[in-house]
């Protein structure tokens, strides 16, 4: 593979000078561990001479030149494709880690090269890379093993295949070892993309790492690359929806649009599970340090792969200020117009209404939204979509038409009843993890609760309809959910809050 001619005129220089590095190329302490995962991909996806390979790393990070992050950094995302192509990305987030001390790391990444459907924990010593050898840190890791069965230790999708040598580990610890110098690694590749695993995973790293009585910090590293082979314009539109989702924490909805393949990003569970035991361990910022594709170094647009560098931060000054959403009273109207002729289409020709492109910023980006219909005050039917998938017009589109068609407490709306229909519109807000349920507040937050299979949504008007407290509302979110009334002190229940901008019709 050949590198960008840049970084040729360092590695060939490499060759003939010696490196005034500060860090060594030996990074780890001596040892003879028994089984050592060997670089694969070096002199593929990175140079494999350990000179050139230095030279390479440091002459991309002096290209950095944003201000450092003063914030505690708890955990990152690097992509993970070959260096002249997310290199310079990487570095992003590399640069921000410089200086800083962490006494292990844990990298979390897909698997490319073998199907299983565990998280596979690596059951070796140790991985090598043309910079040295990082001794792997087996007391944690078997304890990590032992804490779900959707974990165990295991060389799947970490020891080479005839399918080729797993990349998206291999290609960061060059990097590590080049900015951290000692620490010791946790290799973790996830088979099951699913949010279960994410979960279990995120959770059980967070419980250990609380737990854990030694020195030094502990880095949690997700590696992944984002949309694959889109063209340049529309890689750039479906990664910022997803890089939007990061910085809004709504690591709920990326992980189901990652499922439903309407976002994408090749190790989009370990950035869930990445964000989990960010938000756990007290991280209340996502910052997204750079966004680039593949089509910015080799200048074609036709297929690229896009990456960012994104960290998730401590910040003394709590979580950034969010912009509230709002909608202008034209949107609104707009809205409302389109859920009436979007039921009144599908219920008179038994087809699905196709309105015409919004032109509206705030319509056109992805919001979760519920549409209600009432007749004459009484309830006729309510569906929504509680993550951000669609644009909120096709969202609408979509609910309204489910509301009058397919709520399963009704029977279909018919023709007679259009005239009488009043319609309710709940946009979305991002879902937000509750971390303490004193967050919670009545006639501003609607409740999602999930556990397993079972999941639950009611909307913020409802308990001000209702007369719940917050207790009552916590109770009946998980009858909605078809669970108990106190499952919501489970351990492996999750309950997610949001608010929402209602609308109706004010001339009916």
């Amino acid at each position: 593979m050949k590198f960008m001619r840049s970084y040729k005129m360092v590695w060939l220089a490499a060759q003939v000078v010696t490196l005034m590095a500060v860090v060594p190329l030996q990074h780890v302490r001596a040892a003879d561990p028994e089984k050592v995962r060997e670089a694969g991909v070096a002199g593929g996806f990175y140079p494999a001479d350990p000179k050139i390979l230095a030279a390479t790393i440091d002459d991309m990070l002096a290209h950095v030149t944003e201000l450092p992050i003063k914030d505690r950094i708890l955990a990152v995302v690097v992509p993970h494709a070959g260096y002249e192509y997310s290199g310079p990305v990487a570095a992003y987030t590399y640069a921000a880690l410089k200086g800083r001390k962490f006494a292990r790391v844990v990298v979390i990444a897909p698997s490319h090269c073998e199907a299983f459907t565990f998280t596979s924990i690596y059951e070796g010593d140790a991985y090598s890379t043309p910079l040295g050898t990082v001794q792997v840190d087996k007391a944690f890791a078997r304890q990590l093993a032992s804490m779900s069965s959707t974990m165990r230790l295991s060389s799947r999708g970490h020891d080479a295949t005839p399918a080729g040598a797993e990349h998206a580990i291999e290609v960061q610890l060059p990097w590590l070892q080049r900015v951290l110098g000692d620490f010791e690694l946790v290799p973790i590749v996830m088979g099951d993309q699913s949010y279960a695993s994410s979960r279990a995973l995120g959770v059980a790293l967070a419980k250990l790492i609380a737990s854990d009585n030694k020195g030094g910090e502990t880095l949690i590293l997700a590696s992944s690359d984002l949309s694959h082979f889109h063209t340049y314009d529309q890689a750039e539109i479906i990664d910022h929806k997803t890089l939007h989702a990061l910085e809004e924490w709504d690591y709920f909805s990326m992980s189901r649009n990652f499922g439903e393949g309407v976002w994408e990003a090749c190790g989009g569970a370990p950035i869930v599970a990445t964000m989990i035991y960010a938000e756990r361990m007290g991280a209340n910022q996502a910052r997204v340090l750079r966004y680039a594709n593949s089509g910015d170094v080799t200048a074609d647009h036709s297929r690229v792969v896009g990456y960012s560098a994104d960290v998730f931060v401590k910040a003394a000054s709590g979580a950034a200020a969010e912009t509230p959403f709002s909608l202008s009273a034209q949107e609104k109207t707009e809205l409302l117009a389109l859920a009436r002729k979007s039921v009144e289409h599908a219920i008179t020709t038994k087809e699905a209404y196709e309105p015409l492109a919004s032109t509206s910023e705030a319509l056109n980006r992805e919001r979760g939204a519920f549409v209600t219909l009432r007749i004459a005050g009484e309830l006729r039917g309510c569906i929504g979509f509680a993550s951000a998938s669609k644009p909120l017009y096709r969202t609408v589109r979509d609910t309204a038409t489910l509301a009058a068609l397919n709520d399963p407490r009704f029977k279909p709306v018919e023709v007679s009843e259009l005239s009488r229909l009043d319609y309710e519109i709940s946009v979305l807000s991002p879902l937000r993890h509750v971390t303490d349920i004193e967050q919670i507040k009545i006639g501003e937050d609607g409740l999602l609760m999930k556990n397993g299979a079972n999941e639950g949504l009611l909307l913020p008007q409802v308990p001000v309809e209702e007369k719940w407290n917050r207790l009552t509302f916590l109770e009946q979110t998980c009858v909605k959910a078809g669970m108990r009334t106190d499952c919501w002190k489970d351990e492996g229940t999750d309950i997610f809050l949001f608010t929402a901008v209602v609308f109706d019709d004010p001339k009916r």
